[in-house]
């Protein structure tokens, strides 16, 4: 069997492992609150036959209630502990929550919730719930780190996973805690030793004119790959532009 992922751009992932097809973190529009799309739009048809949405944590730029209902209105959603309530509030009936060390089946794989270092309240007035990433595993298994800084159980993910979806920026010139820039999504690719590593989480969002916007979009990535060669040189980088995508 083989598995792809299709980076859609920011967090939002289509990964296809054994014929089972999983979208993280959809945000698909051209606005997402204030933050506008430079990425090229969506292909609709990345966005069909999905057998779970999985939900890392529940900032608007990861969980955008529009994009959702556009994708998940019939399709499983997993999601963080406790987001099923709020989710059910804005119309979303089928919610499994999992917390980090818990798992469940979707077709052909187990989707099992991890760790992840990231505030859990969703801004101003919106939910608290813990961050955490996933591990699908079939034939192939991905890991989908959501948005996270390092942490110490990244280590237990070491020769686990044949790719790693890591988060290497953000939408703005600076990062706060519970990120990832380039040189530490490196470091975590060191850590966690994939077969490959895809950076995510970058060139996408951005404030609208006449605010200032990245000059260089793919700077991030391409320092995820530099720093990725001195720090975890078994590890093979495939940068994506959003709309690519690639089989292991």
């Amino acid at each position: 069997m083989s598995a792809s992922v299709t980076w859609l751009g920011h967090a939002t992932v289509l990964v296809e492992i054994d014929g089972t097809r999983l979208l993280t973190d959809p945000v698909i529009g051209r606005r997402v609150g204030p933050l506008v799309r430079i990425a090229p739009a969506v292909d609709g048809g990345a966005l069909d036959r999905l057998d779970a949405v999985l939900l890392s944590h529940l900032h608007s730029d990861h969980l955008d209630l529009r994009s959702l209902r556009r994708v998940a209105r019939t399709v499983p959603i997993i999601a963080p502990r406790p987001a099923a309530r709020w989710l059910a509030r804005h119309g979303f009936g089928e919610v499994r929550e999992l917390q980090a060390g818990e798992e469940t089946t979707t077709g052909a794989l187990r989707v099992v919730a991890v760790p992840a270092e990231h505030a859990a309240k969703r801004w101003p007035w919106g939910p608290a719930a813990e961050a955490v990433g996933y591990v699908a595993r079939g034939s192939r298994a991905v890991y989908f780190a959501g948005d996270t800084d390092l942490f110490d159980e990244m280590a237990t993910l070491k020769g686990t996973v044949d790719a790693a979806l890591l988060p290497v920026a953000g939408w703005g010139p600076t990062l706060g805690p519970g990120h990832l820039d380039a040189r530490r999504a490196a470091e975590a690719a060191r850590r966690i030793s994939p077969r490959m590593a895809i950076p995510i989480h970058w060139g996408t969002l951005a404030p609208p004119r006449p605010l200032k916007r990245p000059f260089d979009p793919e700077r991030s990535a391409r320092e995820f790959a530099e720093f990725a060669r001195r720090l975890a040189p078994g590890v093979e980088v495939r940068v994506l532009a959003p709309g690519q995508h690639t089989s292991f």
